[in-house]
């Protein structure tokens, strides 16, 4: 099942992202493989296995938000909320966003392939987590209602497709087919 999908190292060559290096280390120094819901709950520190703690990302969040502003995506305000002040990372590259937004509306619409094979697998892993963030809609809001319909349904129709058997279809994407398992567990 996609669920028990083992995460197994093929290359641990630098990546030269901190975070993606970091990971590389943790699943190299692994003593046995693990699945890859167990992956997504260390390294987003989901889980509290005291036998695992040394395979946690420590301040996983933090620390995507404060690449994404030294790329110039994001920016850091302080918010108040009545009874404490908080940090937030609203978005300052509003190009690079709709940039991407674009990319999943055609990707849907004007370039869509009907099967999740013949897909950029980039695209595939966008949509997948676009999803599981529950930002789908949103980035299919701007479109016309018409649009919006096909833009939803068939990314349901997508997503709704069995991530056994198309890990089983195709080389190449497993792991996203396991992390859809992994969020629509």
């Amino acid at each position: 099942s996609a669920l028990s999908f083992q995460v197994l190292l093929k290359s641990d060559a630098p990546t030269g992202d901190v975070l993606l290096d970091e990971t590389l280390r943790h699943i190299k120094a692994t003593e046995s493989a693990e699945t890859v819901q167990a992956w997504i709950e260390l390294l987003t520190g989901e889980t509290w296995n005291p036998f695992k703690l040394q395979y946690q990302l420590r301040n996983v969040r933090e620390r995507i938000a404060k690449a994404l502003v030294e790329k110039g995506i994001l920016t850091t305000e302080k918010q108040n909320f009545l009874l404490f002040d908080m940090t937030t990372h609203p978005v300052s590259n509003a190009t690079e966003k709709q940039r991407l937004v674009k990319k999943l509306q055609e990707s849907v619409l004007e370039r869509w392939v009907n099967d999740p094979h013949r897909m950029d697998r980039r695209t595939l892993a966008l949509l997948v987590l676009a999803h599981s963030s529950d930002v789908l809609e949103n980035v299919f809001a701007s479109l016309a209602d018409d649009q919006y319909d096909v833009a939803m349904n068939r990314t349901k129709d997508l997503l709704d497709m069995d991530p056994e058997v198309e890990a089983a279809k195709a080389r190449g994407t497993e792991m996203i087919w396991a992390v859809l398992a992994a969020f629509n567990k």
